[in-house]
């Protein structure tokens, strides 16, 4: 039972990872934008959270951990819209390729962590890695007494705030691009820009708005992922493949927040799978590894075949919009 639990736990803190970036892509997306510079921006977010906590403990005597908090969130939330504002720059105001604009910043943001955070440990006098275990322990309390209820509180109660807040965010973008005026003019910038930009709606400020927003939400992926799963540290190249997934997540999900909810939680349960399965040679682990993008390819080839509107991508997704074309 105990082996269970604790496999279910690894599975969700995984997969908050990854909802996080599949979140942020999946609002970008829906404005026509297709940012590949996921992975990126969660490696800005992950270690501008990181940066900022580590000055504020160094710099004084007493850190106080909620002050910690606040930083490394703010730090970590602009870091992840700085990289969505440049995709925007590059792609809408630029007219860039989509997908080299995007696998650059994916790069960049790779780089800069690496860079920082091989900075950080020389500041530190270690060598590789960062701790800010009293910022951390903000983002890793439990829910108080609900936590402590036997394998309930376990499975359901027992993480930081990040973990809860991204369930949170994911109904609400639900309703939001479903329910909202706002979310189906965005929709309508994604589908047909010039449609859209006809009916009087600002096509340019969607598209900025929901890819510096997606950027920012895919930073919290990073933060969540070096505050409340590994506690407060920071390992060059530490993120592997987990922004990768989260774009994987989206295509997996046809879109929809609720189904990345879940989908999340299936992506982390496989990723982990091959640690729980003994006798496993290399090859092996590296084949179970790919069980998240085996999955999504079928569905993908299953929506393709489906043709249903609904499980399609935004139909200008990827496409520049040019006003004087319209």
């Amino acid at each position: 039972m105990g082996a269970i639990i604790i496999f279910i736990q690894k599975a969700i803190g995984q997969g908050v990872c990854i909802l996080y970036g599949a979140n942020g892509e999946i609002l970008t997306e829906k404005s026509g934008n297709l940012n590949l510079g996921v992975p990126g921006m969660m490696y800005m977010g992950g270690i501008a959270g990181l940066a900022a906590a580590f000055l504020y403990e160094k710099g004084v005597a007493v850190p106080n951990a909620s002050v910690g908090f606040v930083l490394a969130l703010l730090a970590a939330l602009l870091a992840g819209a700085l990289g969505g504002l440049i995709y925007s720059v590059l792609t809408i105001t630029l007219r860039a390729n989509q997908n080299v604009s995007g696998l650059a910043l994916t790069t960049f943001g790779v780089g800069v962590g690496n860079f920082f955070g091989g900075s950080l440990s020389k500041l530190s006098g270690g060598v590789g890695q960062i701790s800010v275990a009293t910022t951390a322990s903000a983002f890793r309390l439990k829910v108080p007494l609900l936590s402590d209820i036997p394998v309930v509180g376990d499975v359901l109660f027992s993480y930081g705030f990040l973990t809860y807040f991204v369930v949170v965010l994911s109904v609400y973008l639900s309703w939001y691009l479903n329910r909202t005026r706002q979310g189906l003019c965005l929709r309508a910038v994604g589908e047909s820009p010039a449609t859209a930009d006809a009916a009087g709606i600002n096509v340019s400020l969607y598209k900025y708005l929901a890819t510096v927003i997606g950027g920012a939400i895919c930073g919290l992926g990073g933060l969540y992922f070096v505050m409340e799963y590994s506690g407060g540290t920071w390992t060059n190249n530490g993120f592997g493949d987990r922004g990768w997934l989260a774009v994987a997540l989206v295509i997996f999900a046809r879109w929809r927040p609720l189904n990345a909810l879940w989908g999340a939680l299936l992506f982390g349960a496989l990723y982990i799978l091959y640690l729980y399965i003994p006798g496993l040679g290399r090859s092996m682990q590296e084949i179970f590894k790919m069980l998240p993008y085996l999955v999504t390819v079928v569905v993908l080839i299953l929506t393709s075949l489906r043709r249903k509107k609904e499980d399609q991508p935004p139909e200008s997704l990827g496409l520049h919009y040019f006003r004087e074309e319209r």
